[in-house]
């Protein structure tokens, strides 16, 4: 099922996210066309750069990587029962892609980097400082898939209310991308509930594709066509899915 809709006026109001780059921040894009600094740390450079021994995936490392997937163009995500995914649209543009799963929000966005090396070590760093400036609290841990931050982020509800929000932030190097995701909800608040969303982190792929582009900007995203979110077909090992259970959504937020 494919649902599209804008916001409601009572709905809270998200951080928009620019275009390019990462804000330290908020966990968005943030204009930034630097190239990471090779005099940095030699023993960090390289970290988590090359080849992945499991997913996220590069579209190359695998023979059928559209199948059972939604194809948003830069993502391939896996279809998952009782998923719904949401894209949220910025001036025509879609900026990020966000799996709701078994309580869980897994925000997804894919950037270009360096072909020589990744960039995940220095955007952590400026995240991990821009949460500090805010007044919260961050710890890196390593994680299933690396260097990663668990953070505790003050936020204000839509009511006035101010509270944290437990925050887990991702990013993996691939070959001249990173794939940033950011995980809230349950799996964020107890990692013992976050095998779902971090399985379907590991099966996403990254499509980067030709064009040349600075690093830090927003590799394109677009809508699937219905045949793309309907192709459940069970390829890469998964059974098809039971038509007559909610299977995935996908919810268009601007």
């Amino acid at each position: 099922m494919i649902r599209r809709r804008r916001r409601a006026a009572d709905e809270p109001t998200k951080t928009e996210p620019a275009e390019r780059g990462l804000d330290p921040a908020a966990g968005g894009p943030v204009a930034d066309e630097r190239e990471p600094d090779p005099a940095g740390d030699p023993d960090e450079a390289g970290a988590g750069s090359g080849a992945q021994a499991t997913g996220p995936w590069d579209v190359d490392d695998l023979e059928r990587p559209r199948d059972g997937r939604i194809d948003l163009g830069a993502l391939l995500v896996p279809a998952v029962q009782g998923m719904e995914l949401q894209v949220e649209v910025v001036e025509q543009r879609i900026v990020s892609a966000t799996a709701l799963l078994a309580g869980s929000q897994l925000k997804l966005q894919a950037f270009a980097a360096p072909r020589t090396e990744g960039i995940w070590n220095e955007v952590r760093s400026e995240l991990k400082g821009g949460i500090s400036r805010q007044g919260g609290t961050v710890d890196e841990v390593d994680g299933p898939f690396g260097w990663e931050l668990r953070a505790r982020v003050p936020i204000r509800s839509k009511e006035g209310r101010s509270g944290v929000q437990a925050t887990r932030l991702f990013g993996v190097d691939g070959p001249r991308w990173l794939l940033h995701a950011t995980l809230t909800g349950r799996g964020a608040s107890d990692p013992g509930a976050a095998g779902p969303v971090e399985a379907l982190l590991r099966d996403v792929v990254v499509v980067r594709g030709g064009t040349p582009m600075p690093p830090r900007e927003l590799i394109p995203m677009r809508l699937p066509d219905h045949s793309d979110a309907a192709d459940e077909s069970g390829q890469a090992g998964r059974p098809p899915l039971d038509p007559f259970r909610r299977g995935p959504e996908i919810t268009e937020i601007r």
